[in-house]
């Protein structure tokens, strides 16, 4: 094949994605960007908090703008060491370990729980970064239909004397619903099995203290339990985090690729987010806020025909026709001054098309009421 024929081909195959509906755009955002956002991830409005911006200021003018290394050659800061502290404490764990994203936290972590014939036992509507750390490990992995602890039981019981591994999110990004957390730990455990919860849409937003779904579960601290989350959703900043029993951070440490190879997060972004988690913790009235807003989202989207999800957090999903007709809308939501989530095939894990939009309490209430109003009239 020639360089010509082999760019001739990524252009069919784009206008394949064009005739399907599913071409995607990066769009710049300015800083003054005056978009009504319920797209983003930023659910208590702190990435733009003055305690934690003037947070980040310190630490960049102390450290300067990245770590200059892997953290186990001159990227480990005193923020990077305090913000693991925090998070372990908050999160009710042994210790907790810090990544540059939310992404490589679920690559190393579902890595590093793979031994010689283990099972891993995958929910059907996983984030990306799960189903690719499945894959990525090289474990056999079954994939159960979504929420079905019976399913769970079902993989664990005939595999017999294997170690195992239940992947699942506690909040799923894609419809918002909450996963059967308490239930999932009570097979797991009865089988031998690790329970390994994404918590990245629940972090900051349920839970004791936003201590998140685990925590709800009353699960925080279980020596079969292992908790990843991003760092760039409910606490406004990036980075992601693993958390569990010192033995296990430990081993991530000392073998977890995506954490020996990579660049550390940058301190600046380390201590902001370390002041948002104390925003976060004190922040039952921007919850109490979301879950209002949320309802409210149900209620008058619901009214106008629309179906839509029951969100157990922040997220709420609303169904579209199909790839074209959700890519239509929202970008006549966008015209008209409302960001809104596009969530089509192969994105999604059903296959069906559906706006997705993110709760925030940073959003004025009046314009979140307005957003609403744009969304139905553009509905198709």
């Amino acid at each position: 094949m020639t360089v010509a024929d082999w760019l001739a081909a990524l252009e069919r195959r784009a206008e394949l994605r064009a005739k399907a509906g599913l071409t995607r755009t990066l769009r710049p955002r300015a800083a003054d960007d005056a978009v009504v956002d319920l797209a983003g991830n930023d659910y208590l409005g702190l990435a733009t908090h003055p305690e934690v911006t003037a947070a980040a200021a310190r630490a960049l003018s102390a450290y300067g703008l990245g770590a200059t290394g892997s953290r186990l050659v001159r990227g480990s800061t005193d923020a990077h060491h305090a913000l693991e502290d925090t998070l372990a404490e908050w999160l009710g764990a042994d210790r907790a370990l810090v990544f540059s994203s939310g992404y490589l936290a679920n690559l190393g972590a579902v890595r590093a729980l793979v031994q010689p014939r283990t099972l891993l036992v995958s929910d059907a509507h996983n984030h990306a970064s799960l189903i690719d750390g499945c894959r990525i490990s090289g474990a056999e992995t079954v994939v159960t239909p979504h929420a079905d602890v019976d399913a769970v039981a079902a993989a664990l019981a005939a595999a017999p004397g294997r170690p195992a591994v239940v992947v699942t999110e506690s909040v799923f990004s894609v419809d918002g619903d909450l996963a059967p957390l308490a239930r999932l730990h009570a097979v797991a455990r009865a089988h031998g099995a690790l329970l390994l919860v994404d918590d990245a849409h629940a972090l900051g937003v349920t839970g004791p203290g936003g201590a998140g779904g685990v925590a709800a579960a009353g699960l925080a601290g279980q020596p079969d339990v292992v908790v990843t989350a991003t760092l760039s959703k409910a606490l406004g900043g990036s980075g992601g985090v693993v958390a569990g029993p010192a033995e296990f951070v430990r081993h991530l440490v000392e073998t977890g690729r995506t954490f020996i190879f990579d660049t550390a997060l940058p301190p600046a972004v380390a201590a902001g987010v370390r002041a948002a988690v104390a925003l976060a913790r004190a922040g039952d009235e921007l919850r109490a806020e979301l879950a209002d807003r949320a309802a409210l989202a149900v209620r008058r989207l619901g009214a106008a025909g629309l179906t839509v999800s029951a969100p157990d957090a922040a997220v709420v999903s609303v169904t579209a026709p199909g790839p074209e007709a959700a890519t239509t809308w929202a970008a006549d939501c966008r015209d008209r001054g409302v960001a809104v989530g596009c969530f089509r095939p192969p994105s999604t894990p059903d296959s069906r098309s559906r706006l997705r939009l993110t709760i925030s309490a940073g959003v004025p209430r009046a314009e979140f009421e307005r957003a609403l109003e744009v969304i139905v009239e553009c509905a198709p």
